[in-house]
């Protein structure tokens, strides 16, 4: 519900703590998160899925659009992640890119003006509603790739925020986030998707985003070895290896929620820049229990 008001999650979440609105003043608050980029269209839409009829994608039709060849498919199943090529053009990709450098007030060509406290010492930018990142949610490609890997259209794109990787120096280390699952290691083990958009090059050493490839297929037998009393986030810091993965401009990295991974220290001398983007169906099987 809260994708279909293209409203984020953790910024709803502080509103109704903090503020404790009525009904109105909350409904007020969505319009006016939105600035009128709600359109009816959308909203019936949304009053449909919820009532339980059937929606096809928010794009349009996707027969005619290129997703995942076959081989990606395949790679899909072992890895558990996929790059998809081109997920949207360069030239949003560096649309994107230049609305996160002119939010925190720094220069793509200036590596000083990278460490100011716009960002602090962190990696995520809670730019959320940029017309740039708007755009790319509604890319075709990205569309097509999620409802081949969930097997339906009726797809729903989180209002999610960027990030910025500076190179690490003496006074900014890299922060993390290091290796975690943002799942629950309970079973059943259910599929979800998580994704990063690519808004420059990034190599194996510019922080690139990290996972274990095909930890889904052998999670549970892993699980199963950890030492009774070891926690398993740390256990599997200390035991688990992750691969970087590098990507183009415009590409995007779509993973299995239930691979372990995270970001990398940024030892190259361009910033990683991204935008994170999740497409979940309406309705779809999840574990109840959190386990971590």
């Amino acid at each position: 519900m809260l994708a279909g008001l293209r409203i984020n999650v953790l910024e709803t979440l502080r509103y109704l703590h903090h503020q404790q609105p009525s009904y109105t003043q909350f409904e007020a608050w969505i319009w006016e998160r939105n600035d009128g980029e709600l359109k009816e269209g959308s909203l019936d839409r949304l009053r449909r899925a919820l009532a339980g009829g059937a929606v096809g994608a928010e794009v349009g039709n996707l027969d005619g659009v290129e997703g995942l060849s076959e081989d990606d498919l395949v790679h899909w199943d072992e890895h558990g992640y996929v790059i998809l090529r081109n997920a949207i053009t360069p030239e949003a990709a560096e649309l994107a890119e230049t609305a996160i450098y002119d939010f925190l007030g720094m220069d793509r060509n200036d590596p000083e003006s990278w460490y100011r406290q716009s960002l602090g010492h962190s990696i995520w930018v809670p730019l959320l509603r940029h017309r740039a990142l708007a755009a790319n949610r509604r890319a075709p490609r990205i569309h097509k790739a999620h409802a081949q890997l969930w097997g339906r259209e009726d797809l729903w794109v989180t209002i999610d925020q960027g990030g910025f990787n500076p190179p690490e120096r003496k006074d900014w280390p890299f922060p993390g986030p290091h290796l975690h699952w943002d799942a629950t290691l309970a079973e059943p083990h259910c599929l979800e998707l998580q994704g990063i958009v690519y808004l420059a090059d990034v190599d194996e050493d510019q922080g690139a985003f990290s996972c274990v490839p095909g930890f889904h297929r052998t999670l549970t037998q892993w699980l199963k070895s950890v030492p009774e009393g070891v926690n398993v986030q740390d256990h599997a810091r200390r035991t688990l290896t992750m691969k970087p993965i590098a990507a183009k401009r415009g590409d995007m990295v779509i993973w299995h929620h239930l691979l372990p991974h995270g970001s990398s220290p940024n030892r190259a001398q361009r910033p990683r820049v991204v935008q994170y983007m999740s497409l979940r169906p309406t309705r779809f099987s999840y574990t109840r229990e959190w386990k971590s």
